[in-house]
């Protein structure tokens, strides 16, 4: 007997696999309806599910719930997964998913993720295996929002401060990893595999995050091979790393979700001229720009939504670099060596590239006559003296990219406020009415279909140079098997990566 455990034990520690990874700041608190920092949401990724996800396509599909139907274009029923359980070992049920959801929009917490579901009328339960969702009007997130992480009701029911619970350290979900214990603040945190998972055991035991403040220190971590995974600067790759490097770790690149543009003030003149804005188009070389700043580890960006996904146009041709051409209209508007275009691009000191991009930006307009000063500020000043109260020719900042897109806040009329997020002063009734136009749209293939024609319009107008979006560049070791690449990131198949020493 004794010989038999022995030989478990000593099995279990030969098989038992780990994968080593970092993190920058340790979580807040691990909750899905509380994780607002990234290290905290990256955890909870682990260990919580919501009723849908992505796939690999950037899709909606089924996670905690198999399948939805809408009755009407207001009314969603979600049917729930029958093989679903806690890490507790307690069965999920919709008691949960109607428990979570009442929790969120409650007073006993304070979360930006409860405006995703103001237009949630009410969510009820059918059944066990049932829920019933009413918005009080057509709302083109209704599936998109059940993202959210649920929380199992038996454990969290008996907390009476929520904010301040043990949970939030210790959390118990139904993912494909748990925790062992509770975590402590800036030391290292062991996910183990969940066996019970729904879609099978990850192949992966082990997820060691270790705490790692200081970015040159993680990269030397990755380059000595104490970590397995992490994320490498077109700098570390392009100067840094070398051919022992390449052959330890595999490079997966992918375009980021995000972009920097250079914006018009559209108020004032000339730049409320489209031909003006065509002009300096024409005028920045945008795979200059990627080249220098990014060692070529980006691709030129033409508008407003994320490349590969639905509500990108499949056939757009975007306007190309073409100084010559620019030059010529330049002339037509009647800007000349003695009476040139000039104006002056404001961007905040605290982002080293967008100041350098700046920077390019200004010697390639010299090129075609026009004359740019760069004026750079802390980044508050910035947003309050010269966004903000609109006190600007031009600016360079940069916004995110999501899976699904809402254009509203930064596209729609209705954003040019103060404090809104349409600083530059975007106006085009069609836009605005394509927007309203989708936000009651259910059906994804119409919603994408009116986005693209979103993109399109915008991309034709101008309001601003849509410039780069960076390469988001992972490096995984090679002893890693089963990584391939995705518009949602590498890791969309994590439960199917394996080690092979």
């Amino acid at each position: 007997m004794y010989k038999i455990l022995l030989f478990l034990l000593l099995q279990s520690f030969i098989f038992a696999t780990s994968i080593e990874r970092s993190i920058s700041s340790s979580p807040n608190r691990i909750n899905p309806l509380l994780a607002t920092d990234s290290a905290s949401s990256e955890i909870s990724n682990w260990i919580f599910n919501g009723l849908v996800k992505f796939n690999k396509e950037a899709k909606i599909v089924g996670d905690l719930a198999k399948e939805w139907r809408f009755e009407n274009n207001r009314t969603l029923i979600f049917t729930l997964r029958d093989n679903i359980l806690w890490h507790d070992g307690i069965k999920f049920s919709s008691e949960d998913v109607i428990f979570t959801y009442n929790l969120l929009i409650s007073k006993k917490i304070t979360t930006p993720y409860s405006s995703d579901f103001k237009e949630v009328k009410s969510v009820i339960i059918v059944d066990k295996d049932h829920i019933k969702v009413t918005y009080k009007k057509p709302y083109f997130k209704a599936i998109s929002i059940w993202m959210q992480g649920i929380l199992p009701k038996h454990l969290w029911e008996k907390e009476k401060n929520p904010m301040q619970s043990s949970l939030n350290k210790f959390a118990i979900g139904t993912g494909p990893y748990k925790m062992t214990k509770p975590f402590e603040v800036n030391k290292k945190i062991t996910l183990i595999s969940n066996s019970k998972y729904h879609e099978g055991e990850p192949k992966i035991d082990k997820i060691n995050y270790h705490y790692i403040g200081d970015s040159s220190t993680d990269f030397l971590m990755l380059k000595s091979k104490k970590l397995d995974i992490g994320g490498l600067t077109p700098l570390q790759i392009s100067r840094q790393i070398d051919s022992s490097f390449k052959k330890a770790f595999n490079i997966y690149e992918r375009a980021s979700n995000g972009y920097t543009y250079l914006g018009f003030n559209l108020r004032k003149a000339p730049f409320n001229n489209v031909k003006i804005r065509e002009a300096i188009a024409l005028s920045i070389d945008k795979q200059e720009l990627i080249n220098l700043l990014f060692f070529s580890h980006g691709k030129p960006c033409y508008g407003p939504f994320m490349p590969g996904t639905s509500v990108y146009p499949k056939n757009f041709k975007p306007l190309k670099y073409n100084p010559k051409k620019a030059k010529e209209l330049l002339k037509k508007l009647g800007y000349t060596k003695e009476h040139p275009l000039e104006f002056t691009i404001t961007t905040n000191s605290n982002n080293d590239i967008r100041v350098k991009a700046a920077e390019i930006i200004q010697q390639q307009l010299l090129k075609v006559g026009v004359k740019v000063k760069i004026r750079v500020m802390e980044w508050q000043a910035f947003l309050n003296t010269v966004v903000f109260p609109k006190k600007f020719d031009a600016v360079v900042l940069g916004w995110g990219l999501g899976l699904i897109p809402d254009a509203y806040s930064i596209w729609h009329s209705d954003g040019d406020k103060k404090g809104g997020f349409n600083f530059v002063g975007y106006h085009n009734k069609r836009v605005d009415n394509l927007i309203q136009k989708a936000s009651s749209i259910v059906d994804a293939k119409e919603f994408a279909r009116i986005y693209r024609d979103i993109f399109k319009i915008i991309a034709e107008d101008k309001p601003y140079i849509f410039l780069y979006i960076p390469n988001s560049i992972s490096a995984v070791s090679k002893r890693v098997k089963g990584v391939t690449t995705s518009v949602i990131g590498i890791e969309h198949n994590f439960i199917n990566w394996r080690i092979e020493n």
